[in-house]
């Protein structure tokens, strides 16, 4: 055995396979898109056995191009799209319904009735979350109210609900192993994050039998062995994680006060918080970063819906760029003296303030505004979403996120643009450290699957392998970022002041 970790990233838009070494150097890299399925408007849904053929494919892909035999291979290590829910049947492992993406906004209704009846701060007491249809519970109830015949399977032990990560366990096993681990248990809206269980008024409130759920582990754990028929052998699965999660576990943010943004589509930042599970004054969530050796490490978790995505509008909607790297040489030319704020709530606005009927504004256009201007606020509104999120968690845990030891670990394709990472920067008021490997996903997914198998280090080891590529330092003074960050809550403001009057 030469100690070759494959790791699985199942995502929203693609699954992937990529093949580290012992020291965790990337081999080789296997990817496929797969289909978006979207039924009604606000509806996302994936096809499970496109997730799963996919997936498959991939690993053998990854394995193939890297060279390695089955016997090379001493573990995998799963990350996946979080809060997708998939039911499927105990005995055939076939899904009774599609998945049911994170995206789907189906359960608006449901979750806005719970929030009437006054049931919202209990849920987020037991859970660290809001009462939104983001989340995997009210998905899994509609899934069992909607589907024939589900309900009734569901209470005699006939169906199994899982978030990806389950689902794929599963079917790599062979149906020997229904199992998550706690990051990904954490973001269901089912589990106590505080008593490390499936909390049962939760369940009792949405009809979901207990039989159903998967057994919770640790993220570096024993997830089983996969079919001996996929790979040639029989090979062990020893971590998981839900994607932000791995992405923060890749970063080495092992120390309170840590904190990572992943810039893809939207924007994910978590802050650790250690062992104390902080519950959030503005409407972060409590989450579990990573959880090893029984000991959960917690984080607040503030969720941006467009980050990425703005720069595709750019491109695909005002058709103002050919290529996303146009952006960069645009921003630089924009006329100092304009003040243009965008607000892209193309799908409604995230943390800290969770309005998800808000719509897209842009404040301050002069008759001299063009698209070097519209290109560089777009890049700012990346900056001004992260400096709500920082100033969030620094209200919300002020003991140990002080401005001055405060550096930003970044990841994920907006991460390339050195004038949106500069403009971050100088709009937090706070380093901003972009790694050497930015692939820290599926780094992190290998990582902890490594730990378990007895391959990779203890954490502060790992830590110390963490490569800066660049740090961008703030160069703004605090009354121009002051003043810059007034006007952009202003335009917030006054885009949500329609729904709030």
């Amino acid at each position: 055995m030469t100690g070759r970790i494959l790791a699985i990233d199942q995502g929203t838009t693609s699954s992937r396979a990529i093949l580290f070494d012992a020291s965790l150097t990337p081999l080789a890299t296997a990817q496929q898109e797969f289909r978006q399925i979207f039924p009604r408007s606000g509806w996302v849904e994936h096809d499970p056995e496109e997730i799963w053929s996919t997936t498959a494919a991939m690993c053998r892909s990854a394995l193939e191009k890297g060279g390695a035999r089955p016997e090379d291979i001493a573990a995998i290590g799963i990350t996946n799209q979080r809060e997708t829910v998939v039911v499927w049947d105990r005995e055939t492992g076939r899904a009774v319904h599609n998945a049911i993406v994170w995206q789907d906004r189906r359960t608006a209704d449901t979750c806005a009735r719970l929030k009437a009846e006054g049931r919202e701060s209990a849920v987020t007491a037991r859970t660290g979350l809001l009462l939104d249809p983001y989340f995997s519970a009210t998905k899994l109830a509609w899934i069992l109210d909607n589907v024939e015949g589900a309900r009734g399977k569901a209470g005699e032990g006939r169906l199994l609900f899982g978030t990806v990560d389950s689902f794929l366990i599963w079917r790599l096993t062979g149906g020997k192993v229904h199992a998550t681990d706690a990051t990904n248990a954490a973001r269901t809206m089912l589990y106590n994050i505080h008593e490390g269980r499936w909390d049962e008024e939760i369940l009792d409130m949405l009809g979901v039998p207990a039989a159903m759920l998967p057994e919770v582990r640790d993220s570096a754990d024993d997830f089983g062995e996969t079919r001996a028929d996929l790979f040639g052998r029989p090979v062990p699965i020893r971590g998981v994680a839900g994607d932000q999660q791995a992405a923060t576990v890749g970063q080495a943010c092992f120390e309170p006060g840590m904190m990572k943004s992943t810039y893809g589509t939207g924007c994910f930042a978590l802050l650790n918080t250690g062992a104390e599970a902080v519950t959030s004054k503005n409407r972060l969530l409590t989450t579990i970063a990573y959880q090893l050796a029984g000991k959960p490490v917690y984080a607040l978790e503030g969720s941006i819906f467009i980050a990425g995505a703005v720069v595709q509008w750019l491109r695909d909607g005002l058709k103002i760029i050919r290529e996303a790297s146009e952006t960069q040489p645009l921003a630089e030319a924009a006329d100092p003296e304009q003040r243009l704020y965008l607000v892209p709530a193309f799908t409604g606005l995230g943390a800290p303030w969770w309005a998800p009927d808000a719509r897209g504004a842009i404040f301050g256009i002069t008759r001299n505004t063009g698209p070097a201007e519209f290109a560089r606020a777009a890049l700012e509104s990346v900056a001004f979403q992260t400096q709500d999120l920082l100033e969030a968690m620094r209200a919300d845990w002020p003991a140990g996120s002080g401005a001055a030891e405060t550096v930003l670990r970044v990841d994920g394709g907006m991460t390339a643009s050195d004038w949106t990472m500069q403009a971050l920067a100088d709009q937090l008021g706070a380093p901003v450290d972009r790694p050497v490997v930015t692939e820290t996903t599926a780094l992190g997914a290998a990582y902890l699957a490594g730990l378990h198998a007895g391959l990779c280090p203890e954490p502060a080891e790992f830590a110390r392998s963490w490569a800066l590529e660049r740090r961008f330092e703030p160069r703004l003074d605090e009354a121009e970022r002051r003043r810059r960050h007034a006007g952009w809550r202003d335009a917030v403001r006054r885009l949500l002041a329609p729904s709030e009057a």
